[in-house]
């Protein structure tokens, strides 16, 4: 098939993971996606120019621009990854998640899905990271960014005070059963030197 048929066929089967996404549907949008993504990751770019899709030229310096294909990829990938946190399958929503946030660093509601999926797994500090690091980039999802950051310094609260309460259980129980260890005071001063068998005066 030539790059513009693959191409059409490609954003079909996106547009048919979609529709199938809104219905929560997500196994079978997932099957699209796939099918999408079969006839879009072998898409020639150096074709681009043939296909009115040329990126504009940047400067030095300047952020490289996405081209419609990697942009369209990411968008699949990015799709398949909120299939996948629907599904509650957080390692693939990460997965499908840096490969979105390959094609597009710049995706930044991908960015946030990744680490969220990245806190389901208990990994809050990892998480924050992640972020911080899109409050930096995109002051526009900073709102959301700090909403789920909050949300697992609840969750961390929680688990401290839940861990506090054990450890007070704990220690009760022992007192209960007898065998709590008495810590005398020390006593300021120099500690006297007994020999054996020789009683202090």
């Amino acid at each position: 098939m030539s790059n513009p048929k693959n191409l059409e066929v490609g954003k079909g089967y996106k547009d048919e993971g979609d529709a199938l996404f809104k219905k929560t549907e997500y196994r079978p949008a997932l099957g699209k996606y796939y099918l999408a993504l079969t006839h879009l990751e072998g898409l020639d770019k150096n074709a681009m120019s043939s296909m009115g899709m040329s990126a504009p030229s940047n400067a030095e310096g300047e952020d490289k621009p996405i081209n419609e294909i990697d942009e369209l990829i990411s968008k699949v990938y990015g799709n398949m990854s909120a299939c996948h946190m629907s599904l509650k399958n957080y390692q693939r929503v990460i997965e499908t998640a840096d490969k979105a946030l390959k094609k597009n660093p710049k995706n930044f509601k991908v960015m946030l899905r990744k680490a969220r999926a990245v806190g389901e797994q208990g990994w809050h500090e990892r998480s924050k990271r992640l972020l911080e690091e899109i409050k930096t980039k995109s002051p526009e999802d900073a709102a959301k960014a700090d909403a789920e950051i909050a949300r697992l310094n609840s969750i961390d609260q929680a688990k401290d005070k839940k861990y506090a309460q054990k450890q007070r259980g704990f220690l009760k129980r022992n007192v209960d059963l007898g065998i709590e260890q008495k810590v005398e005071p020390e006593e300021e001063g120099v500690e006297e030197i007994s020999t054996p068998g020789v009683k202090a005066a």
